[in-house]
C-alpha cells in the first residue's frame, strides 16, 4: 500500500489523511443523521454531505444546509454551482462554519443538476472549473478538492482528463476524486448513469501515474472493502457510495483497522446502536421524527440474522406518532433473539 500519512492529533482534522477512505456525498442519503450514524462505525473515514448548491446558499440564504455536529469530523462539504464569485462566497461560508474540506461537484448528471449548469456538464469546459476553485481557494483557507466522472458523452477520457487535471492544479487543486465512469448527459437517467456506463479503472491509475504529486481516490463500482484495498498500491484513497450506505458495517467497520492502520474496531453493531439511543432522544426532544435518523440505520445488520425483522420494524413502525428510542431497542432486541443459538 501507497504509505500513510502521520495522523494529525491537534487543530484541524487532516482531512487528506481521512480521504484514504471516504463516504460518497449522496442525495437525500448524506445528511447529518447519516453522518453520525456512520461515525460511530469509524472513527478515521472523511464523511460527505450531501451536494449543497452554491445558488442556495448565497442567494436563497439556506446556511442551515451547512449544520453539522462536532463528532462528524473529519467532514467535507460538497458544492454546486458553476459562477466562481458565488462558488467563492459559498465557500467562505463553509469555512466559517467548520468543515475540514470543499468539495466541487463535477460529477453529477441529473437534469436539474445540468439546468442549473453545474455537476458533470462541466467535464465540457474545463477553464471555467479551473476559474471557479481559484475563486474558491483564493476565498478562504479550507482545502478545495473536486470530483469528476472520467468524461461525459462522446468524450474521449484519455484525451480530456489529462487536460482536466492539469486545469484544476495549476489553479490550486491537490486532491480529485474520480469517479470511474463517464456520464451521458442525455439518454440516461442518474440512476443509469451509476451503472451503465462501464467502469475504467485503469484511467484512474493512469492519471495517478501522470499526476503523482496529486491526491487520487477511485469512486464508482466498489461493492467490498476488499475489493478496494488493492488499489491503494496505487492510489491515494477509495471513495465508497451505496455500498457504504446500504452494508455500512461492511464497508466502514475494518476501514480503521485496514485502511488506516488504526487499533480495530471494538464495538459491536449492537453497541453501535446502544450509541445512537441519546442521539435519537435528542432528536425526538427536539420535535424531529424517528424516522429521520432511523432509514440511516436500516442496513446496519444486512447479511445477518434478524436483518429482515430489524428493516421491517423500523420501516413500519418509525412513523408512527410518540415513536422513539423505546422502538429501536424493540428492533434490537427482535435482531438477538434470532441471533440466539437454538
Amino acid at each position: 500500500m501507497a504509505p500513510l500519512a502521520p495522523l494529525q492529533t491537534q487543530g484541524r482534522p487532516d482531512a487528506t489523511r481521512a480521504a484514504r477512505l471516504s463516504v460518497a456525498p449522496m442525495m437525500d442519503w448524506t445528511d447529518r443523521h447519516c453522518r453520525y450514524f456512520h461515525r460511530l462505525i469509524s472513527k478515521q473515514a472523511l464523511l460527505y454531505t450531501e451536494m449543497v448548491t452554491a445558488p442556495a446558499l448565497v442567494r436563497g440564504g439556506a446556511v442551515h444546509l451547512l449544520e453539522f455536529s462536532e463528532p462528524e469530523h473529519p467532514v467535507a462539504v460538497q458544492l454546486g454551482g458553476s459562477d466562481p464569485a458565488e462558488l467563492a462566497e459559498a465557500a467562505s461560508l463553509c469555512a466559517q462554519r467548520g468543515y475540514d474540506e470543499i468539495n466541487l461537484n463535477v460529477g453529477c448528471p441529473s437534469d436539474r443538476v445540468q439546468s442549473g449548469f453545474f455537476g458533470a456538464v462541466l467535464m465540457e469546459r474545463p477553464a471555467l472549473v479551473a476559474e471557479c476553485v481559484a475563486a474558491m481557494i483564493k476565498a478562504q483557507p479550507v482545502e478545495v478538492t473536486v470530483k469528476c466522472r472520467i468524461g461525459v458523452d462522446d468524450q474521449s477520457p484519455e484525451v480530456i482528463l489529462p487536460d482536466f487535471l492539469s486545469r484544476i492544479r495549476d489553479a490550486g487543486v491537490a486532491r480529485v476524486t474520480i469517479h470511474a465512469r463517464k456520464a451521458w448527459l442525455q439518454g440516461l437517467s442518474p440512476k443509469e448513469n451509476r451503472d451503465v456506463p462501464p467502469l475504467d479503472y485503469d484511467i484512474v491509475h493512469a492519471m495517478k501515474a501522470a499526476f503523482p504529486d496529486m491526491h487520487i481516490s477511485l469512486n464508482g463500482g466498489l461493492a467490498t472493502l476488499e475489493e478496494g484495498l488493492p488499489h491503494l498500491g496505487t492510489l491515494d484513497g477509495l471513495m465508497y457510495g451505496r455500498a457504504a450506505y446500504h452494508q455500512p458495517w461492511d464497508i466502514l467497520s475494518d476501514a480503521d483497522e485496514k485502511v488506516f492502520d488504526a487499533p480495530p474496531q471494538t464495538n459491536t453493531r449492537a453497541d453501535v446502536v446502544q450509541q445512537m439511543l441519546p442521539y435519537i432522544d435528542d432528536h425526538v426532544a427536539r420535535g424531529g421524527k424517528l424516522g429521520q435518523v432511523t432509514r440511516h440505520m436500516l442496513g446496519l445488520f444486512a447479511g445477518q440474522p434478524g436483518a429482515r425483522s430489524w428493516r421491517r420494524t423500523l420501516s413500519d413502525n418509525a412513523h408512527r406518532a410518540g415513536a422513539g428510542s423505546a422502538l429501536v431497542l424493540e428492533a434490537l432486541d427482535a435482531v438477538q433473539t434470532a441471533q440466539e443459538p437454538d
